[in-house]
C-alpha cells in the first residue's frame, strides 16, 4: 500500500491542474453575461459535496451530486446523450 507522500508524489500535479481547469471554468462563466441553467448549480453541489462529503466519500459525494434520481422514465429522449447533471 503506498504511503501519503508517495499518492502525493504520483498524483498532486495531476490533480492541480485539473483544480486550475475548475477555476478557469467557473471564471469563464462568470465573465459572461447571459442565463446559466441547471448545470451551474449541480456543479456548485458537487464542489459543496467535495469539501463536506458528510458520511460519504468524495468522489462517491460527487458523483450523487451529479446523478439524476429520479426513478420514472421520460416518456421520450429530446437528446442522444446525457447533460451530465440532475435538472431540479
Amino acid at each position: 500500500m503506498p504511503t501519503k507522500q508517495e499518492i502525493l508524489d504520483l498524483y498532486f500535479m495531476a490533480a492541480r491542474r485539473d483544480l486550475i481547469e475548475i477555476a478557469a471554468y467557473l471564471d469563464r462563466l462568470d465573465r459572461h453575461d447571459g442565463e446559466s441553467d441547471f448545470r451551474e448549480p449541480a456543479l456548485h453541489r458537487a464542489l459543496e459535496a467535495m469539501l463536506n462529503p458528510g458520511d460519504k466519500r468524495r468522489a462517491e459525494a460527487v458523483l450523487l451530486a451529479l446523478s439524476d434520481h429520479s426513478e420514472t422514465p421520460i416518456p421520450a429522449a429530446t437528446i442522444q446523450g446525457a447533460f451530465g447533471a440532475p435538472r431540479d
